[in-house]
């Protein structure tokens, strides 16, 4: 990163300075984001940084951490438990959950810090015209929605998302849905925002909470009130030899953790995936405009 930026609220005395550090990502907007304002913060605290985000799927980032590849990552607490601990039942809890995710890793060299209230999972969304008329605001409210009146009850999918456990039939069975079959359409998931939107061939579509997507084009998400999917609370996992030797990373991300959530994460992944703006940009200027650093000159 070649950024002049400075300290703001973090990162005064630039307690990193001599230290090289690589951050990584995964190879969606939000974790590029999120990638992105570690390595300023890093950088504003004196750092000289490598930029590695936007690899491939989750494994690349997790196996660079872990080698010390890299050193720095945001990650999910329900992807480390689910896919990485090989664990079935996610914790309800979203604490616990992280704690669970944290003390496991410690054998793979891996650190968490604090998470943040951002939580990437699924859910169901309704456009808000339709909405004014059923006033859906949990997945209790679509059960019985389904119960009083199944063919209203039309919900667009992702393939992979109807077929799972922890996807639509693990779903419909924790809160007694009984949507029929022909009532649920499988399509890209791009193409689902779209259909939910124009309210045509769906009521409801399988989203995820963080998407920009959500607000630009007016939509209204059901709160999972039995919490059967999984928190995905994006935490810093960090390359243990290298929290070990600089601990100060901890004074400096939690306090960007304490300040992400669902509703940050939204209006800053709709500037990348409906305004179509570069992922460093837009990180620079929300921690600019935050006062986690200060522009150089």
């Amino acid at each position: 990163m070649v950024d002049d930026v400075l300290p703001g609220s973090v990162g005064q005395g630039q307690p990193l300075r001599g230290a090289s550090l690589t951050v990584t990502s995964k190879n969606f907007s939000e974790n590029i984001i999120l990638g992105q304002m570690i390595g300023l913060i890093f950088k504003a605290a004196g750092a000289e940084v490598l930029d590695r985000t936007n690899l491939p799927g989750s494994i690349s980032g997790r196996e660079a951490i872990i080698k010390g590849d890299a050193d720095a990552i945001y990650e999910y607490t329900g992807t480390a438990w689910i896919t990485y601990q090989g664990r079935q039942e996610p914790i309800a809890d979203p604490l616990e959950q992280w704690e669970a995710v944290r003390d496991a890793d410690v054998r793979n060299g891996v650190t968490w810090l604090p998470p943040s209230t951002l939580d990437n999972t699924y859910t169901l969304a309704i456009n808000r015209r339709d909405n004014a008329r059923y006033g859906l605001r949990t997945l209790s409210d679509v059960a019985e929605l389904s119960r009083k009146d199944p063919s209203a009850v039309t919900v667009c999918v992702e393939n992979e998302f109807a077929s799972r456990e922890d996807g639509l039939p693990g779903m419909e069975k924790a809160y007694g849905m009984d949507i029929p079959a022909g009532n649920i359409k499988k399509m890209d998931a791009g193409i689902i925002y779209t259909q939910v939107a124009q309210g045509g061939s769906c009521l409801l579509g399988e989203v995820f909470t963080t998407d920009g997507r959500i607000q630009a084009m007016h939509l209204d998400t059901m709160a999972d009130d039995k919490q059967f999917f999984p928190h995905y609370n994006a935490a810093p996992a960090l390359h243990s030899p290298t929290f070990e030797k600089y601990p100060v990373i901890a004074k400096l991300l939690d306090p960007l953790s304490a300040r992400l959530n669902t509703k940050v994460a939204q209006e800053l992944n709709a500037k990348v995936d409906v305004d179509g703006r570069d992922p460093h940009g837009v990180a620079k200027e929300w921690l600019v405009k935050e006062g986690f650093i200060k522009e150089g000159g």
